[in-house]
Order: structure tokens, then C-alpha cells, then sequence
């Protein structure tokens, strides 16, 4: 190849060399995803609306962008975007001190220009160094996150919005405290149609079912809910669900109620070190949550597809400044619905586009069918889901990796369960961290290669990092008086500062202790200033 044709501009990222099914073999499938999708993400952009203290229209707009713009934008096969609930204290904060949601949205428009900074800056490696015990516990934490929060919803207990996953709720209880509340306000009609739901859901997937599979099966469950219910207040049963318990989706009946339902940023707030704060919070802390969904999203892949995430950085920076432009609120890779997404089958990103378009459609021109729909059968929707991220067999699987797998995957659930996703995750890379260091700690930094009577010929590694100090330093430590010790060094390609201290300390130490210390390779680190090759 000439080196012209390796010339110009280097793509974000390499591309992948995956298979790729196309939108004639997976069409079916996608559409089918797309619409568990939107059911799911409905009340959750809802919900995350609400416990922001923004306009309810402002997740409708979010969930839309996340799946259409980002969608086609993004690299990600099976990940889904939208309002994230990580980021209610952060936004509802944010609105709070800067006094209206208008200067609020400069904040979100910027953060989305810093985030395609980032990713044009190939910041999105970051992705890469979480442990394979973390991601995963993050996953099954979400997964008893998902069950645990939408039980009060499948009983008829809507006490908090819907999508929250912190473990202290608005309402001042928590996540065990709520399910003892749920259980002196439940709704018999509410627990019938969560049972129904779910009972469908798990029938669907016997292999009996299999002929059946090209319909949905949360779109029978929510239309078989909506037919029953409708009966149940037709006939003035005690069992109709009503009021706070359906879908609360605003009206748009004219262009006029669409013009006033969307919010536009006061650019004013331009000139405000506050809103430039909160933007970069808003980039950082989105594009961290995001990075974390895509890595885990592409564990569920089917196919074993990586995304590039340095264009998922740059595709969601996009989402996130035109969720500014027309009011909103900040997005991120989500993962309940991306694991909505896999488990309902989807085989490429047409589904979270489509499921953006559904959104779009449904907000238009039949809101006022979806607010028919009980929260209770959508909670059966996410138990299911959440069961299928949290399933034992997880646990079966790193128990049997030894305690140093075991005990990350243990921790981020417990920590993620008892605070929040990112604090979580912090707390488990924290407690994965201590035992990959343990682990390089007891990586022999040489190897004797030829012992001949007080004769020692030592071979050191190819990198000898800080962490090769301590295990190194106990090695050359332990030679006796008289000993000949020669240190062959011709395979090593990097050490330390630290490390060639080390070295250095021994030669001086060597006449005193009376060694006789031969080096091969290693003058270059040992004598002068350069550390690598």
C-alpha cells in the first residue's frame, strides 16, 4: 500500500469486522423490539420528566431524539438512548439554581457540544478498563433494581415516579421501604392485571409458543390489560385501574399545543460560569453512564458486536445538544431499555429508531388511547426484564471464578442497590481495583533461569511496572553475602521510575553487602536518564 492511500484523517474508530444482519433478514424481529421498547420507555420518560422537575414533554422529546437522531447516528447495535434517572438530582439541581428551565437548556446544548469534543478526542477508550466482574454486577444491580422498584408499581403503589433507581426516593423512603408501604395500599385491580401480564410474558417463551413469537408479547399484554380494564370501568368494577395509576401522557392536539409543549434555551446564560458548570457535570457524568451502558449492551449482544465508543460519544454529544435546542432533557445510553431491546429479540439499531418513531407517533396522534395503559401492566414488563439481567445463574457463574471475581460482582450489586448506579459502579471499580493490584502483586517480576552453586542468573520481564517493585525489591533483598547475581535484562521493553531505583539501589548496595552484580541490557535504565525504548 502506498503512502498515500494511508494518508488523511483517521476515523474515530476502527471499524468492526462483525456480521451484520440486514434490515431484510431482521426487519421482523426490530419491529417487534422496537414496540417493547416504547412501551417501556414511555412511563420511564415520563417519570424521569416528572422527578426532574421539568416539563412532562421535555422526556417525550428526549426519548425521541435518543431514538431517532442517536440512533442513526450511533455506531451501537442493540444500545437504546433517552432520559437517564441518573441524572434527575444532577438536572433537577441544576433548574433549581440557575432559576429556569430555559437557561437550564443552554447548559444541556453545551454539554453536548463538550461531549463531541470528547469523542472526537477519543476519550471514549475510557469504556475499555471496566472489569468484566463490575460491568456485569452493574447489570444484575440494575436488573433487582428494576424488580425491587416496580413491584409497589405492579400492586397498584405509585407513590414514586417511575424509572427511579436511587435508593432514596423523592418521597423520603427507600427502595425496602416502599415495598412495605405497597403492602397496605395495594390495588386488587392492578395486582390482576400485573399477574395477567406477566403470566403472558412467560408463557410466550415456552418453546410450544414458538409459532406465536412474531406478536409480541407485551403488546398483547398491554392490549389485553387496556380491553380488560375498560371492561372493569365500563361495568363500575372495584378492580378498574384509574386515575394516577395509568399513563399520564400530555395531549397534543394542534400544532399550537405542540409549539407550547416545546421549550427553547435562553442564551443569555451563555455569559453564566454556572450554566458552563453544569454543562461540563452534565457532559462528564452522561458520557460516563453512557460509556458503561455500551459496554455492558454489548455483553447481552447476541452476535458479540462492539461498538465504537468514541462515535457513541460523539452520537450522543448530538442527541444532547439538539435536546437544548428544542427543550429536552439530557440523555445518556440507557440501559433498562437497551436490555429491553436484546431480550425482546432486536438484531440491529432499527429497532431504538423505530421505537423513537413510535414515541414520535404516539405523542401525536393517540395520546389519549396510551393513557389507558395501567402502570401495573408496564411494571410486569420490567420484572420480566429486570429477572432476565438478574437471573442466579450470574452469580453461579463468578462464584465459580474464585473469590477475586466473585466479590466486585457481589459488591457493585450491593453497592448499586443501597445508592445509585454511578456510585455503585465507583465502589465496585474501587473493590476491583485492590484485587487486580493484589493480583500484580504476586506476578513474579523475574525468573530464575540458571542457578550454579552461588551463582544466580535472574531474567526480568518484558514490562516492569510500580507495581513489579515490591515483589522485585524481596527478590534481590534475599541474596546472601558472597553471592554472584547476574540480571539479564535484553527482553525488557519498559520499567519504571520506581522500579529502575530499585536496581540502581542494589548496584550501590552490592560492594557492601559483598555481591558480586552483573547487568546485561539493563544500562540504559540503570545509568541514564531514559526510563523506555
Amino acid at each position: 500500500m502506498s503512502p498515500a492511500a494511508t494518508s488523511g484523517p483517521k476515523p474515530l474508530d476502527p471499524p468492526s469486522a462483525h456480521w451484520e444482519p440486514s434490515f431484510r433478514e431482521s426487519w421482523r424481529a426490530d419491529l417487534g423490539a422496537s414496540i417493547v421498547v416504547f412501551l417501556v420507555a414511555l412511563p420511564l420518560c415520563l417519570g424521569v420528566a416528572l422527578a426532574s422537575g421539568a416539563p412532562l414533554f421535555s422526556g417525550i422529546v428526549t426519548g425521541i431524539i435518543g431514538g431517532i437522531v442517536v440512533g442513526m447516528a450511533s455506531g451501537s447495535h442493540l444500545m437504546v438512548s433517552g432520559p437517564a434517572a441518573g441524572l434527575t438530582a444532577i438536572v433537577l439541581s441544576a433548574i433549581t439554581s440557575l432559576g429556569s428551565f430555559s437557561a437550564f437548556l443552554t447548559a444541556v446544548f453545551l454539554s453536548g457540544l463538550m461531549q463531541i469534543g470528547l469523542g472526537l478526542m477519543r476519550a471514549g477508550v475510557i469504556g475499555y478498563y471496566f472489569p468484566n466482574a463490575v460491568i456485569r454486577g452493574m447489570l444484575a444491580g440494575i436488573g433487582l433494581i428494576i424488580i425491587l422498584k416496580q413491584l409497589p408499581h405492579a400492586v397498584g403503589y405509585d407513590a414514586d415516579f417511575e424509572g427511579d433507581e436511587s435508593f432514596l426516593q423523592p418521597n423520603s423512603e427507600n427502595t425496602f421501604t416502599a415495598l412495605l408501604s405497597a403492602l397496605g395500599d395495594m390495588h386488587t385491580g392492578a395486582i390482576l392485571l400485573s399477574l395477567l401480564a406477566l403470566g403472558m410474558l412467560v408463557l410466550w417463551e415456552q418453546p410450544f409458543m414458538k409459532r406465536f413469537k412474531l406478536i409480541p408479547a407485551a403488546l398483547l399484554a398491554v392490549v389485553g390489560g387496556v380491553v380488560l380494564n375498560g371492561i372493569f370501568t365500563a361495568s363500575g368494577s372495584p378492580l378498574a385501574v384509574t386515575g394516577d395509576h395509568l399513563v399520564n401522557l400530555p395531549i397534543i392536539a394542534s400544532m399550537a399545543d405542540l409549539r407550547s409543549a416545546l421549550s427553547f434555551p435562553d442564551w443569555r446564560g451563555l455569559t453564566s460560569s454556572g450554566v458552563w458548570g453544569i454543562a461540563l457535570t452534565l457532559a462528564l457524568v452522561a458520557s460516563l453512564e453512557t460509556l458503561l451502558s455500551l459496554e455492558a449492551t454489548d455483553r447481552m449482544d447476541p452476535l458479540k458486536r462492539e461498538a465504537p465508543t468514541n462515535r457513541e460519544l460523539v452520537a450522543q454529544g448530538l442527541g444532547n445538544s439538539l435536546c437544548g435546542l428544542v427543550g429536552g432533557l439530557p440523555m445518556t445510553g440507557v440501559i433498562v431499555r437497551s436490555s429491553a431491546n436484546v431480550f425482546a429479540g432486536a438484531r440491529t439499531k432499527a429497532s431504538a429508531i423505530m421505537h423513537g418513531f413510535l414515541l414520535l407517533i404516539a405523542v401525536l396522534a393517540i395520546p389519549a388511547l396510551l393513557n389507558r395503559i395501567p402502570l401495573a401492566i408496564l411494571a410486569a414488563i420490567l420484572i420480566h426484564t429486570g429477572w432476565k439481567l438478574a437471573h442466579p445463574r450470574q452469580l453461579k457463574y463468578f462464584l465459580s471464578k474464585g473469590y477475586h471475581q466473585w466479590v466486585p460482582f457481589i459488591v457493585t450489586i450491593a453497592a448499586i442497590l443501597l445508592s445509585d448506579l454511578l456510585k455503585g459502579i465507583a465502589v465496585g471499580l474501587a473493590i476491583s481495583m485492590v484485587f487486580i493490584l493484589l493480583e500484580h502483586l504476586r506476578v513474579e517480576s523475574c525468573k530464575v533461569i540458571e542457578v550454579d552453586g552461588n551463582r544466580t542468573r535472574l531474567q526480568l520481564n518484558e514490562h516492569l511496572t510500580f507495581l513489579a517493585k515490591a515483589n522485585l525489591t524481596a527478590r534481590l533483598q534475599a541474596f546472601p553475602a558472597g553471592s554472584i547475581v547476574e540480571i539479564d535484562g535484553s527482553t525488557v521493553q519498559r520499567i519504571d521510575h520506581d522500579v529502575a531505583e530499585v536496581l540502581r539501589e542494589f548496584l550501590q548496595s552490592a560492594p557492601e553487602r559483598h555481591l558480586d552484580v552483573r547487568l546485561t541490557g539493563l544500562e540504559k535504565f540503570v545509568n541514564g536518564s531514559s526510563l523506555a525504548h
